[in-house]
């Protein structure tokens, strides 16, 4: 049984999220919460698998709950918003979010993409996160992290990097680098520990962000 908490300032919102998910036989709402202050002292009570966030809130905003929830280790989260290009949600990703989906998202996708972060897999859109990261940092700025943070990479890593923040699958990645796909894994479970990454979303922004993988590039 999954267990999720959901967060969202609007009580019609989080009913409506509450029936959706409340319908599947694998997921149970365990509990909702405001504010992201309340979000933090319910899901260090609960510790859900999953806390279901939205960003924009009064008293605290998702992306300071989403930091604090991350960093203790109570429970992976998933952030909602409205608009795909949104400053809350880049700054979300940087802070540990395991992805994001808007609101207006098919109740059969939101179920999946629960299902995926709680089985330990990020949920990212690459062209969504491409234009997030060109907008916020910028097509042809300076990066935002020093390069230098990648040269604990082997050069077929950095290869593996530069695919998955182009937004390719493992299978994707092992076929046009001529590999299997356990290898692939390997590869990217090197990456992520390496540059002490929770997912393949930080792997996606820490590329752009040293300009490794440039922002507006296909």
């Amino acid at each position: 049984m999954i267990s999720v908490v959901v967060v969202d300032d609007q009580e019609l919102m989080r009913g409506g999220l509450r029936m959706v998910l409340g319908a599947q036989a694998d997921i149970e709402v365990v509990g909702e919460a405001g504010d992201g202050a309340e979000a933090i002292r319910l899901t260090a009570d609960l510790r859900p698998d999953v806390v279901l966030m939205d960003v924009r809130m009064p008293v605290l905003d998702g992306v300071e709950a989403t930091k604090q929830i991350v960093d203790a280790g109570s429970a992976r989260v998933l952030v909602m918003t409205t608009f795909d290009l949104d400053e809350y949600v880049y700054a979300a990703l940087q802070n540990g979010a395991s992805g994001f989906l808007l609101k207006d998202t098919p109740p059969d996708h939101l179920v999946s993409a629960l299902r995926a972060v709680a089985g330990g897999e990020a949920v990212v859109s690459p062209s969504v996160t491409r234009r997030l990261l060109d907008r916020f940092i910028g097509a042809g700025n300076q990066p935002l992290r020093d390069a230098a943070v990648l040269d604990t990479l082997t050069d077929r890593e950095r290869e593996v990097l530069v695919l998955i923040a182009k937004g390719l699958s493992n299978i994707e990645i092992a076929g046009m680098l001529f590999l299997s796909e356990a290898t692939v894994k390997t590869h990217v479970g090197r990456i992520l520990s390496k540059l002490d990454l929770r997912d393949r979303v930080q792997a996606v922004v820490l590329a752009y962000e040293t300009g490794l993988a440039r922002p507006g590039a296909g």
